[in-house]
């Protein structure tokens, strides 16, 4: 909604100096309202400057003017050398003040106040899932829809040969079976490009690149389980300095060397940018204490599951969905969450009064938390964080790195293995392409055993194709589930992960018995269709001929 300075409240107005206000308005969207951005300026400036304003009785534009800016009455004529980007500003001294910060207070907090954008290229699929294991930070992944593996990466497809085996007496074998991988994979895309085009004609009120986007993102879909956990993506990643710093501690405390050596490649990029934010990464009473802390729980839990009597598990190729822990009185503590900000009674109180209601009104408490609901956007309160679910779900791996991505939840997952399974795609098998599939499989997981014999099991992960299967948890409170299970079991998505979904709202409603939760999640999507992107990429064609 636009503002009307005329009708804003009576905030005061802080004076500038002419030559001040030329300066603000380098570095600041304006001078005289109370709410503003900041632009041109250092990270580290940025950071530190919100930094002090937490002890300082100034506003952040005189703060800054103050302390930051090397005399604002010289005018834009003033040239301060060795200052940093800008000559006006000091850096240095913003530096400075992020060391007395962190070494002197202890204020991590100061790491949170800038950020840095990161483009991370060339990184297997198993380093993109410990990438993007952080919460606190935005990630973007290169789409296996959008893109066709099929050209080559230097002398080599678009896989990664990782230190442990190129080392290794398997490297040839490894990059042999890499290299027919690629190759069976290129030609299957080809052929089911072929195969849908001719089965989905084009509409005719569909521009070209519309159908055509639809029919590549439908063969690329069914043929995704070909490609090796080793396949090469690239990652944009932007985060503040703390994001970074725990995300380096954990990598440099991890068993692979891409991940390790990848580290080191980003402490030193970041360094670039926003040094005062990690200067503890590698420091030996710091971050190479806490990375070798991780290590060492890391190994002894290894050493625990390795006391662990083996049961052995039948492997399948479906997928699972296991509702293994939830609150039989969910719904009611979610009531008594729901009235919570509009009374003025304590919890314990607001849960009695719940427990009595009978289910009737029960459901129109519910009703009214739920609101009428336009889109899949509207969610339900904070009242519907007052429970939890944890899923133990199996599904391929390509599934599995759509699913990853809702990362505020608890989720963690079990080593890429190629022993419980895989999936053939059911068209496949319609144009005699399941045979080869099986067999690509097959010696997959041959190679996979042999890796895993000779290397260990963290490095054989590389081998293990998409259509495997991995196990993993997901623990999330009902809003989470609003939001997971809605959006996963959209039209548009891959039917893998729409089963999942569909899983997910069935063991909410039958297993855990909370209907009301689950008939409030009146967007899941139970359709059937053939070309999942279509009406997607309709979409998006009207959006672009409206912004025209």
């Amino acid at each position: 909604m636009a503002y009307n300075r005329r009708t804003l409240p009576a905030y005061h107005q802080e004076q500038f100096t002419p030559e001040e206000e030329a300066v603000l308005g380098r570095f600041f969207t304006n001078a005289d309202l109370p709410v503003f951005g900041l632009v041109n300026l250092p990270e580290v400036v940025k950071g530190a400057l919100f930094a002090r304003y937490s002890r300082s009785p100034k506003s952040l534009r005189r703060l800054f003017l103050d302390e930051f800016v090397v005399n604002p009455e010289g005018g834009l004529e003033l040239i301060a050398t060795g200052l940093g980007d800008d000559p006006l500003v000091a850096t240095r001294r913003a530096e400075q003040l992020y060391d007395r910060m962190f070494f002197e207070y202890g204020d991590d907090s100061v790491a949170q106040l800038g950020g840095a954008h990161l483009a991370c290229e060339q990184a297997s699929n198993l380093l993109t899932k410990v990438l993007e294991w952080g919460r606190l930070a935005a990630y973007l992944e290169q789409s296996t829809r959008y893109v066709n593996y099929d050209a080559p990466l230097g002398d080599h497809h678009r896989y990664l040969v990782p230190d442990e085996i190129a080392r290794s007496s398997l490297a040839d074998r490894y990059v042999a079976h890499m290299e027919r991988v690629f190759t069976v994979y290129s030609a299957m895309v080809a052929r089911m490009i072929e195969v849908y085009a001719a089965r989905h004609p084009k509409d005719e009120g569909d521009p070209n690149w519309v159908w055509q986007s639809t029919i590549r993102a439908k063969a690329c879909d069914t043929v995704r389980g070909l490609l090796p956990v080793a396949t090469l993506s690239n990652v944009g990643i932007f985060a503040s300095g703390q994001a970074y710093e725990m995300a380096l501690v954990r990598m440099r405390a991890h068993p692979l060397a891409e991940v390790r050596d990848y580290a080191a490649m980003m402490l030193a990029e970041l360094r670039k940018i926003i040094p005062s934010f990690l200067t503890r990464v590698d420091l030996e009473d710091r971050g190479q204490r806490w990375s070798q802390y991780l290590a060492d729980v890391r190994e002894e839990l290894e050493k625990q599951a390795a006391l662990i009597e083996i049961i052995e598990v039948e492997p399948d190729s479906g997928p699972s969905v296991i509702l293994t822990d939830w609150d039989p009185e969910a719904e009611t503590k979610i009531v008594a969450a729901a009235l919570y900000a509009v009374t003025d009674l304590p919890d314990a109180a607001l849960l009695r009064i719940a427990e009595d209601m009978t289910p009737e009104r029960k459901a129109e408490v519910l009703a009214s938390l739920i609101g009428v609901r336009a889109n899949r956007r509207h969610k339900p309160g904070r009242a519907m964080e007052r429970t939890t679910y944890r899923f133990d779900v199996k599904c391929d791996i390509g599934a599995f790195r759509d699913l990853q991505r809702h990362r505020l939840m608890t989720l963690e997952w079990q080593r890429f293995t190629t022993r419980l399974g895989y999936h053939l795609p059911g068209d496949l098998g319609e144009v005699g392409l399941d045979t080869e599939w099986t067999t690509v499989m097959d010696e997959a997981g041959d190679l996979f055993e042999v890796v895993r014999d000779t290397l260990g099991p963290d490095v054989a992960q590389y081998v293990v194709p998409f259509a495997y299967n991995v196990r993993f948890v997901m623990e999330m409170n009902p809003r989470q589930a609003f939001h997971l299970i809605e959006l996963r079991s959209g039209s548009a998505g891959h039917p893998a992960y729409r089963e999942v979904a569909h899983l997910m709202h069935r063991a909410v409603r039958d297993v855990a018995g909370h209907r009301l939760i689950a008939d409030a999640m009146s967007f899941v999507d139970f359709s059937e269709v053939d070309l999942e992107r279509l009406e997607s990429e309709r979409r998006a064609q009207t959006r672009r001929a409206g912004s025209v």
